[in-house]
């Protein structure tokens, strides 16, 4: 489990292609990375395979994984947004998120507002039902709130428009955002469980 909140930037030394899978060695800047931590990288969920010297760790990244993220794009030198797992401690300053990706985004508009700054994001029409204004999103792992929330389109995706601050834009790969640049997205697991429970009771 996770906050949305991201601690730093890793950079890809090494990918490693092998069949449907992937081999992902990386530069994140942790010393202590324990054997079978989760991290979550670019907002999807990884375990540490492998770390053998300060600051590096691999990770195996499963076709299911390549499927469903933006992971399989990443080359030598990309960074990558990184946050280690929540403890009970860990204050909640984002929301509750699981590294579960359930679909990937396009960026389609980035306009300066003042000090801040606005991205509208085309999402798959499948997600829908889950996003509601002022609602948490997680985007490439960082824990955002939905400004506006447009009903989906005959091109099968709905849009939502973001403010991102300046801190939280510097401080994760949001700076290198271009206009058509993919993200992974993961709805506020919580709207799931409820849709979950009331299923019984909507049904004619």
């Amino acid at each position: 489990m996770f906050t949305g909140i991201v601690e730093r930037l890793g950079r890809v030394r090494r990918i490693d292609r092998s069949g449907e899978a992937a081999i992902l060695d990386m530069e994140t800047g942790y010393s202590d990375l324990a054997l079978g931590e989760s991290v979550a990288v670019d907002g999807a969920c990884l375990t540490v395979a492998e770390g053998s010297e300060a600051s590096f760790a691999r990770f195996f990244v499963s076709h299911e994984t390549l499927a469903r993220t933006t992971l399989g794009e990443l080359s030598v030198g990309s960074a990558a947004n990184l946050e280690r797992s929540a403890s009970l401690s860990t204050r909640l300053s984002g929301h509750l998120v699981q590294g579960h990706v359930d679909g990937v985004g396009e960026i389609e508009r980035i306009t300066a507002r003042g000090e801040s700054t606005e991205l509208v994001l085309a999402l798959p029409a499948d997600i829908y039902r889950y996003c509601v204004e002022k609602g948490s999103i997680a985007v490439s792992g960082i824990s955002l709130t939905l400004n506006t929330v447009s009903a989906p389109q005959a091109d099968g995706r709905f849009r939502i428009g973001l403010n991102i601050i300046p801190h939280t834009w510097t401080a994760t790969t949001l700076q290198h955002a271009r206009p058509a640049s993919r993200v992974n997205i993961e709805v506020d697991v919580m709207a799931k469980y409820v849709e979950r429970l009331c299923q019984p009771y909507l049904k004619p």
